[in-house]
Formats: structure tokens, C-alpha cells, sequence
């Protein structure tokens, strides 16, 4: 068996438990929270309880992406041990990142040219990226070469589904994704807008429902319209949260009612700290394996 890496970055929203059970290395984004830089460390230094709970009294947050000298550091911890690497990137539709990545690649080469080090754009984000991470595990633990998982990849990344809805549009309107106007209309008519991520890796609005209960069902239906295989669907479904466990455990209970064949429970875990200092509390966020996305 090839000798090689499979490593994301923090923003792939799995749990440390998972990320070392899995055997996925990982690279830590950064983020501010009143002033006092922390890395994205899965929870680790500000658990997600009380991440939100500051968050929603009102503290700021700020985030940065990791910069080509990190990248460089970090991949060069693994090629001067003689393996292989290969990365996949926040969704360069949210975040620049994947040029520093690559940067840090182009310097690496020269000094390692008998190595592979290989850059991928996720054209995902959250637990939609570690789902597609620890899909990626799956095929290296049966046996796969580093070249044939990046190419799976790469033919695969746009049929990882994103559904996202929000019960709390205070800081999608802090930034900048909807307008006050928008927001506080929203606020007035309980309106919880779903969104998805489109086929170049960006986060979209797609529908403004008023209700939980309508947009909770109406996230599941688009799993129905999506998912591979349709009611037959096989595969596993991850959900991610910001602080609003009891509405992922209502989406997840009933696409477990309706998808009887899929691959265990429906996985849920927390929104980290990164993706979430732009979410704010209140976010259920769905991903499974369906059709390719083409808008």
C-alpha cells in the first residue's frame, strides 16, 4: 500500500474523534473572538456551547485563512517523512485559501520533486467536505492509490449536496449576506431562507420559507429530490448545527423514517467555530450524495 496523506482543513466540520479515527490530518484556520485570536481546533480551546453562547450576547468574531507559510510548514511535515500528500480545500467559492495552498505547493516541488503533493478545490464546505473527506478514507482503507482518490475527487466533488436553512438571520445580515431590510423583514414574518452551495463551490439563497416546521420539511424534500438512488439511497448523511440541536434532530429523524437503506445514522455535529463565526447560532446544514449540481 502507497505510502500517503489524506488531510483537509478545519472548516471540513468534523470532530477531533473523527478526524483521528479516520486517520484525516487537518490544518487549523484561525479566528477572533472579542479581540483574542484562536485556531480552529475543532472545539478544543472555545467549546462550541459556549462559542455560540458568547456569540449570541453579542460577541465579535473575525476569521482569517491560513497563510502559504503555514501551508508550506505543514505539508513539509509529511514529504520530509517520505509521503505523499493529498489536500482538498475550502470551497473556493467562500475562501481564498486554496492560493495560498497552492503557493506553498510550488515551493515544496522544487525541494521535493520526487514527491506528490496534490491540491484540491472541495467545492465544499462544512460537514459537506467532511463527508466527502471521510468518503475519500473510505477508499483509501480499501485500498486505493493516492492517484485514484484524487481523481475520484475530482469526478465526484459536485455530487455532495448542501442544503442549509436559518432560523436566525442576525448574522447573515452582520455579513453581508442579506440586507437589513431583508433581515428584518425576515425577523417580522419568520421567514428561515434555505440556501445551498452551487457547482462553483458559492453559497446561495434559494427560498425564503416563513416557519420552521415548512423549511425543516422542505430541507428533507430537497434530500428526496437529490439524493442518489432516491428513497433507495445508501450512502451516509451527515448534518452539522450551530447551537440548535433539537431542529438537526428533527430534520435527521425524519430523513431516517424516509431513507431506510442509508449507511447508519444520520451523523450530527457541530458547525465549527470558523464557518460559524459567519453563521451565528440557529443554522441546520444537510449533506448527502446525490446528482451532480449544475447551478
Amino acid at each position: 500500500m502507497e505510502d500517503f496523506v489524506l488531510s483537509c482543513c478545519s472548516a471540513a466540520d468534523l470532530t477531533k474523534q473523527q478526524i483521528e479515527e479516520r486517520n484525516i490530518k487537518c490544518i487549523f484556520f484561525h479566528y477572533q473572538l472579542d479581540g483574542v485570536d484562536y485556531y480552529d481546533d475543532l472545539g478544543q480551546s472555545v467549546p462550541f456551547d459556549e462559542f455560540y453562547a458568547r456569540m449570541a450576547a453579542g460577541a465579535d468574531t473575525k476569521t482569517s485563512q491560513v497563510n502559504a507559510d503555514e501551508f508550506e510548514e505543514y505539508f513539509e511535515s509529511f514529504l520530509r517523512e517520505g509521503k505523499d500528500v493529498l489536500h482538498l480545500t475550502l470551497s473556493s467559492g467562500i475562501s481564498g485559501t486554496i492560493n495560498s495552498a497552492n503557493i506553498a505547493r510550488e515551493v515544496l516541488m522544487e525541494k521535493y520533486p520526487n514527491r506528490k503533493l496534490y491540491i484540491v478545490d472541495s467545492l465544499a464546505a462544512s460537514a459537506g467536505y467532511g463527508l466527502l473527506m471521510d468518503k475519500l478514507a473510505d477508499l483509501r482503507d480499501a485500498g486505493k492509490s493516492i492517484d485514484e482518490i484524487y481523481n475520484f475527487a475530482i469526478d465526484n466533488r459536485l455530487k455532495l449536496h448542501h442544503w442549509f436553512f436559518s432560523t436566525d438571520l442576525t448574522f447573515y445580515v452582520k455579513g453581508g449576506r442579506i440586507s437589513k431590510a431583508a433581515g428584518a423583514l425576515g425577523g417580522v414574518l419568520n421567514i428561515c431562507p434555505l440556501l445551498n452551495v452551487d457547482y462553483v463551490g458559492r453559497l446561495v439563497p434559494r427560498e425564503k420559507i416563513r416557519t420552521k416546521k415548512k423549511v425543516i420539511a422542505r430541507i428533507v424534500e430537497k434530500m428526496k429530490q437529490h439524493a442518489q438512488d432516491g428513497e433507495n439511497y445508501s450512502g451516509k448523511v451527515f448534518i452539522s448545527q450551530s447551537a440548535c440541536k433539537e431542529d438537526a434532530k428533527a430534520v435527521a429523524d425524519l430523513i431516517e423514517k424516509y431513507f431506510t437503506k442509508m449507511n447508519g445514522k444520520v451523523t450530527i455535529n457541530y458547525i465549527g467555530n470558523l464557518i460559524g463565526s459567519h453563521t451565528g447560532p440557529g443554522t441546520v446544514a444537510l449533506f448527502f450524495w446525490g446528482d451532480e449540481r449544475v447551478d
